[in-house]
């Protein structure tokens, strides 16, 4: 079962050495591994050269955000199954893409998510957050659940018949695609309880409290494009959720 997994970039010299390395020391052999950069200024490029080797497919083009470079990464993608993995992240281990794959065989499901982990920045093995995403159950979106993003593996054929991510949304594109592939056309998923993903600290949608109400707009957006209407408290809830994490952090 082939596995592609997609990496977006702009101005990430700091970080994408060990994102794709993270990817490189992967046991699960058949990966075709794509870099879609945003034409860079620093010297990410410069990296994803010294990296080519593990690089099965890149382009670095001007692009209208994340969510574009992600849609860009899809259409290049030929796996079985698909991963999307940010610049300033790293799989937990060299196991995470065997594992997956294996749970995929084991339940012939549609996706795959597990849980992650918000580390420090400057070191990896510091973790501040811990987003334990436990199983799904029909209806949890309404609870203010979702999946953590960056451990979401999907077959490519889902992305096919349901369509790629909105890009009228600037924020929560992540959100609206797994609201519109779980919840609204309800496709099979599995839950692998454990930390696949480290993810460094600092997203800009919950810095500010001006970020918040904006994200919980658009998080309300992605119920309103899909027909659907959330929960009294669902757009409370969601990032509530999130104070939890803290107190898992220790795990």
């Amino acid at each position: 079962m082939k596995v592609s997994l997609i990496t977006i970039s702009y101005n990430s010299a700091d970080t994408i050495s060990d994102t794709i390395q993270s990817v490189a020391s992967q046991s699960y052999s058949d990966i075709e591994y794509i870099v879609v950069d945003g034409a860079s200024k620093d010297a990410t490029l410069n990296i994803i050269s010294d990296h080519s080797a593990y690089i099965h497919k890149h382009i670095s083009e001007a692009d209208k955000g994340i969510y574009d470079g992600m849609n860009k990464g899809l259409q290049l993608a030929s796996g079985d199954i698909i991963g999307i993995l940010n610049s300033d992240d790293v799989y937990a281990d060299r196991e995470v893409i065997q594992d997956i794959v294996a749970l995929f065989e084991k339940d012939n499901c549609d996706a795959v998510y597990a849980d992650l982990v918000y580390v420090d920045r400057h070191d990896l093995n510091k973790t501040i957050r811990y987003w334990k995403a436990k199983a799904y159950h029909e209806g949890d979106f309404k609870k203010g659940w979702m999946p953590p993003h960056p451990t979401f593996f999907v077959r490519r054929k889902i992305y096919e018949q349901y369509g790629y991510f909105n890009l009228d949304l600037k924020s929560a594109a992540d959100y609206e695609i797994m609201l519109r592939f779980i919840h609204k056309h309800k496709i099979k998923i599995s839950y692998l309880p454990r930390v696949i993903v480290k993810m460094r600290a600092g997203g800009q949608s919950n810095v500010t409290l001006k970020n918040r109400i904006k994200a919980n707009r658009e998080d309300k957006k992605a119920w309103l494009i899909n027909g659907l209407k959330p929960g009294p408290f669902t757009l409370i809830r969601k990032p509530l959720s999130k104070l939890f994490q803290f107190i898992k952090k220790g795990r």
